[in-house]
């Protein structure tokens, strides 16, 4: 057996042995199935995972955008006509939210933790100067006395009217957004304060945020079951709250938005549980995206999250007392908000009922500057870049005994509207991108097998080709050194005489037959006569 045999064999059995070998592993998806494995166990808050330190303090940074909404006639307002807004901001601020407090319960299939945030200044990223910029907008806690004072006679409504009018109460108030945002003394919960000791007598719409929780967190570490990883199990104590009028809506589910588990895909739908909307939410996937060359998915809430329970029976359990529901788009918070008429709704009443929209003037909602979404790696389940927004509102009605609101509209107010967002910083996705390239290549070794396995067949084939080529070429070099050996001899031979007689004369008879001798190869030699 020649060499190119020999490889031509041994090149055949190997692409044998690794076609059947990677197609095997490919069909019983043995790799992928390692290496989801491996995520499963890697991705647990646990002390032993690598997850675990970025969950107790987040690397990306994390920027909380405020915007105001200034009404620039609130007289007209007053007289029964349109209140005309004008969005200041944002003015923005870095958060940080380490956890605290991390302990380890029931044998680390649970951990508690707190989730402090605070705020820094960024001057360098907000529109305008927070102290300085004034902001003409809702008198917030008047509107949640006189609110409280809806269910009482009309004479004390009509007295404490008269009261607040001398204090100089009025239903809009012109402070700076700096006093807004993180409180100053209010003179009628001053008053309020005097009769009631446990009143504070500050407000503002993030007093007593800064530094502070929103509540004790217990969460799966995910160590039994990769699905429950980060999931809330309990939150101040409680498995379900108490505030909404239906057992689905009290439910406390999913992860606080920082993990989520891994795997995902895009027929899922993922859960939310927001302390500050007071209930959980859930999202489900829009499309596809890339962020700094890492592919994701997007999951944004559905339409039908606050949808009317007209058109979405589900949400029948969100209007509380049962059967006072609010249209599309909006969420009553009242009950977790010491009573005050609060309302929350997506940025511009994004997703909304018209009707909200165009109750006032200067609202432009659109899905690229209002929509909340979250960009998922669907591998690892880690939040790449999230974006939530929410809006604050607050519903103004005319209540009997009090002369200001003889005019108005009923109508729910904006207020404000928060962008929190965060991105994965570069260094985090340098490293998400590695371990991205490492999985790939692991679950696709099989097809690497394959490959390999079909350039040896095309190598074989060649290989092949080119011996059955050369058999040719060697037949037909054969036969043509067998055919010029043969023409040659020919012309050697053809004219060599076998007798010594000399030729006969020209001019002998024509009835005798030319001897001109015989030839080799070419005729019979006759005898000579004696």
């Amino acid at each position: 057996m020649t060499r190119r045999s020999c490889a031509i064999y041994a090149t055949g059995i190997v692409c044998a042995h690794l076609l059947i070998v990677g197609i095997a592993l490919l069909v019983a998806q043995v790799f992928q199935t390692m290496i989801h494995s491996r995520l499963k166990q890697e991705i647990t808050l646990t002390e032993k995972s690598q997850v675990f330190e970025s969950w107790k303090n987040p690397p990306p940074p994390v920027y909380m955008e405020y915007y105001f909404f200034n009404v620039t006639n609130p007289e007209v307002f007053l007289k029964g006509g349109k209140a005309s807004l004008q969005q200041i901001g944002p003015y923005t601020y870095r958060e940080y939210r380490p956890r605290e407090n991390v302990t380890f319960l029931e044998n680390g299939t649970k951990v508690y933790a707190l989730n402090p945030k605070s705020f820094v200044y960024l001057p360098e990223k907000s529109r305008g100067d927070p102290e300085l910029d004034m902001l003409t907008t809702v008198n917030i806690p008047y509107v949640a006395v006189m609110n409280e004072l809806n269910s009482y006679n009309f004479l004390l409504r009509s007295l404490v009217s008269i009261y607040t009018k001398n204090l100089g109460v009025d239903l809009f108030i012109t402070r700076s957004v700096h006093e807004v945002l993180w409180g100053f003394q209010d003179p009628l919960l001053s008053k309020v304060k005097t009769m009631k000791p446990e009143i504070d007598d500050y407000f503002g719409l993030m007093w007593k945020k800064n530094g502070t929780h929103e509540g004790e967190f217990v969460f799966h570490t995910g160590e039994q079951n990769y699905m429950d990883y980060g999931k809330i199990d309990t939150w101040n104590g409680l498995r379900e709250m108490s505030w909404w009028s239906s057992k689905q809506s009290n439910m406390i589910n999913g992860t606080d938005g920082a993990v989520f588990h891994p795997l995902i895909n895009r027929n899922e739908l993922l859960y939310i549980f927001a302390a500050d909307l007071c209930r959980s939410i859930h999202l489900a996937y829009v499309e596809d995206v890339e962020v700094k060359g890492i592919q994701a998915y997007r999951f944004a809430p559905p339409s039908d999250v606050l949808m009317s329970p007209k058109d979405n029976p589900a949400n029948e359990g969100f209007c509380v007392p049962a059967g006072d529901c609010l249209g599309t788009g909006v969420l009553k918070v009242s009950v977790c908000r010491e009573g005050a008429p609060i309302v929350v709704s997506f940025p511009h009443f994004y997703q909304a009922d018209p009707k909200y929209i165009n109750a006032v003037e200067g609202l432009n909602p659109n899905k690229e500057e209002h929509e909340t979404y979250l960009d998922l790696q669907p591998t690892t389940g880690v939040p790449i870049r999230a974006c939530k927004r929410a809006q604050l509102n607050i519903i103004l009605k005319r209540i009997q005994g009090f002369p200001q609101t003889k005019f108005i509209n009923e109508t729910i107010f904006p207020i404000m509207f928060v962008n929190e967002t965060a991105t994965i910083d570069d260094e985090s996705a340098s490293q998400m991108r590695t371990l991205l390239l490492i999985v790939t290549l692991v679950s696709n070794f099989p097809l690497l097998i394959v490959g390999m396995g079909l350039i040896l067949l095309l190598v074989l084939v060649v290989l092949f080709c080119r011996k059955r080529q050369k058999k040719n070429e060697v037949k037909r070099i054969d036969f043509t050194e067998a055919f010029h050996s043969f023409t040659t001899a020919k012309e050697d031979t053809a004219y060599t005489q076998v007798s010594n007689k000399a030729d006969e004369s020209p001019d002998a008879p024509p009835s005798q037959p030319v001897k001109n001798g015989s030839y080799i190869a070419m005729s019979p030699v006759e005898p000579q006569k004696c």
